[in-house]
């Protein structure tokens, strides 16, 4: 089979440099312990061929271009039995051995999507290796009072340690994007955030929703803010709260009575 073309609906832009493709792999196993390496979009498998050498038996793929999938199953037959042929975003981890690591040039047009479906799985999510567009690489690693620092870096950061590995230039894919790309890791934290994580979440979209505005504003969706009049966070803007200026807010307003 010739190669697989790629799809623009799809967002797929082929990774062509194996020195990055085995960069991002070993990224992956210098942290790897976990019983399950999940692929995202694999394509034609650049990835793919260096984590079948380290660790056979424990790799798995999704993939929703048919196209791929007969390049896959044509050159890695071994792979068969483990390719699903399905939405990452549908994958349930625990139908797999957990737990479960993450891996892949992921399409940047659902990579928001992605991080938030490794979220929705953090339990049994420890690590996530992955190249995205680089603009959203760098919300993943902002820090508070920087035009990066948003929704993404709040949540991520309140369960992973997040580290900004190295950029990746346009020419390195195939078709080559309009943007730079990034790979970064994402390892679980091993501490709990001691608030409503539910509350947290509801309290970090709120307050970036309306980023210009004070929190006194932005949180009215909230209900009532009364617990907050002797804090200093009515009259500040989210971008100005740390991740622990969150979890404390989370935990006045889950304590109003």
């Amino acid at each position: 089979m010739e190669k697989v073309k790629a799809k623009k609906h799809l967002g797929q832009h082929f990774l062509r440099d194996e020195n990055i493709a085995l960069k991002i792999v070993d990224a992956l196993m210098e942290a790897h312990s976990g019983k399950t390496i999940l692929e995202v979009g694999p394509g034609m498998g650049v990835l793919t061929k260096y984590l079948l050498e380290r660790l056979q038996e424990q790799v798995y793929v999704a993939e929703v271009d048919t196209e791929s999938v007969r390049y896959l199953k044509e050159h890695y037959p071994i792979l068969a039995p483990r390719i699903m042929e399905e939405d990452f975003l549908q994958i349930d981890f625990n139908r797999l051995s957990t737990p479960v690591s993450v891996i892949g040039n992921f399409p940047y047009n659902i990579s928001s999507q992605i991080v938030f479906h490794i979220i929705d799985q953090k339990d049994i999510t420890p690590l996530m290796v992955g190249m995205f567009q680089r603009e959203v690489a760098q919300r993943f690693v902002a820090i508070p009072r920087t035009k990066a620092y948003g929704i993404l870096s709040v949540i991520i950061q309140a369960y992973y340690d997040v580290e900004y590995l190295f950029t990746v230039n346009e020419g390195v894919f195939q078709p080559p994007p309009k943007v730079k790309s990034a790979v970064v890791r994402f390892k679980r934290k091993n501490t709990v955030l001691n608030c409503d994580e539910k509350l947290f979440l509801r309290v970090v979209k709120a307050g970036f929703n309306q980023r210009r505005k004070m929190l006194r504003n932005a949180l009215s969706v909230l209900g009532s803010l009364d617990v907050l009049q002797d804090t200093p966070y009515l009259t500040q803007r989210a971008e100005e709260l740390s991740l622990q200026d969150f979890k404390q807010l989370t935990v006045l307003l889950q304590n109003r009575t």
